[in-house]
């Protein structure tokens, strides 16, 4: 991969990386191993997400009580916080689905008339 194709994915992650963790938390609690290799795997590994980013975005929907979080054993033995989505984070979900499918028909738009 080159330098501008790895640029290109961590800049669509950045504005898009709350929501692909709430979704990924509406199936079960994960801990952040799992939420990433899910991101990944579902996205045929077109997204990659880094440990510097997902604990930040992790922290900062704990913080905005968008998710919970509590210690558990990994399917390994290792000790790791599985993080539960909240009420107000499915909410929230919806609104940050609505507005993302709005920029992608207005991008669709565009680009059809080129």
């Amino acid at each position: 991969m080159t330098r501008s194709e790895s640029s290109s994915k961590s800049e669509l992650l950045k504005g898009t990386l709350d929501m692909l963790i709430l979704q990924t938390l509406t199936l079960q609690s994960l801990h952040g191993y799992a939420i990433a290799q899910h991101i990944e795997r579902l996205s045929d590994d077109v997204l990659s997400v880094e440990q510097g980013s997902l604990y930040p975005a992790l922290e900062r929907l704990q913080k905005k009580g968008l998710v919970t979080s509590k210690w558990g054993e990994s399917p390994t033995g290792r000790k790791a916080r599985y993080y539960t989505i909240t009420a107000s984070g499915r909410k929230h979900l919806g609104k940050e689905i609505s507005s993302f499918d709005r920029v992608l028909v207005a991008i669709h738009r565009v680009m059809r008339q080129a």
